[in-house]
């Protein structure tokens, strides 16, 4: 079990969709602070106002390595981080006009992953270990071809976890992979499917959490595709093949 209760939090990319509530739902878990980051803090005040005095801005760029050094020296007694910050652009592999966009994609979605958990885990295991909440995707294991860099990129992160899993053991640390399907956010506005509430997702990934889930499909969508893909891979990547990029 990894309650949430009195713990102090790091939340990168709170600005907007699922970090905005994840900074949101561990206040209601009774969270005692969350580091609530963005690259501008300005877009930060009402969840501060919210918080009433339990989150804390600050500005965070996960692909700016002296902002990760600066965060992880916020607070020593932070034992949860939360890698949310994510970006996508909509392009495909061969579709898209260069590699700039999935450069990008890959800047922050894994090596901003990568970079935050390699200057977090000495400060979680110092607290006993802890928990890293890694945000990847479904599309981290099919590729979508609406989002054919950005399914790269998540693919990286699930890897990722693996490895950290691994290597983290030792120290007590419980690295989550969590692979959400379309939710109710500006970034997922392009995809022609139902989308789930972030509230919601956010709300089943805690209580994951605190039930010690290593893996966690936290909407009735991602949970479809995740058992389609145990049952009949091939088929799952000829249905999601279908969604190409305009």
């Amino acid at each position: 079990m990894s309650r949430i209760e009195g713990k102090i939090a790091l939340v990168t990319g709170a600005n907007r969709g699922i970090g905005r509530a994840f900074v949101e739902e561990l206040l209601a878990a009774g969270i005692d602070k969350v580091y609530a980051t963005a690259r501008n803090p300005e877009t930060l005040k009402d969840l501060v106002a919210l918080g009433q005095g339990r989150v804390v801005p600050f500005a965070l760029d996960v692909t700016n390595p002296k902002n990760i050094k600066d965060a992880a020296e916020l607070d020593t007694n932070i034992s949860v981080l939360i890698n949310n910050a994510g970006i996508a652009s909509f392009e495909g592999l061969i579709d898209a006009k260069n590699i700039d966009r999935a450069r990008e994609e890959m800047e922050t979605n894994y090596f901003g992953v990568l970079n935050m958990t390699r200057s977090f885990a000495p400060v979680l295991g110092a607290n006993g270990g802890g928990t890293i909440v890694n945000i990847a995707s479904i599309a981290a294991h099919v590729n979508f071809p609406i989002l054919g860099s950005y399914s790269a990129s998540k693919a990286a992160v699930h890897s990722l976890v693996q490895g950290v899993r691994a290597e983290l053991a030792s120290q007590g640390t419980l690295v989550v992979g969590v692979y959400p399907g379309p939710v109710d956010t500006s970034m997922s506005e392009k995809l022609p499917m139902d989308k789930a509430s972030p509230k919601d997702v956010v709300r089943a990934i805690l209580k994951g959490v605190e039930a010690g889930e290593e893996e966690i499909y936290p909407d009735p969508a991602s949970l479809e595709l995740h058992l389609g893909l145990l049952s009949d891979p091939n088929a799952v990547q000829k249905q999601v093949a279908e969604m190409l990029p305009e």
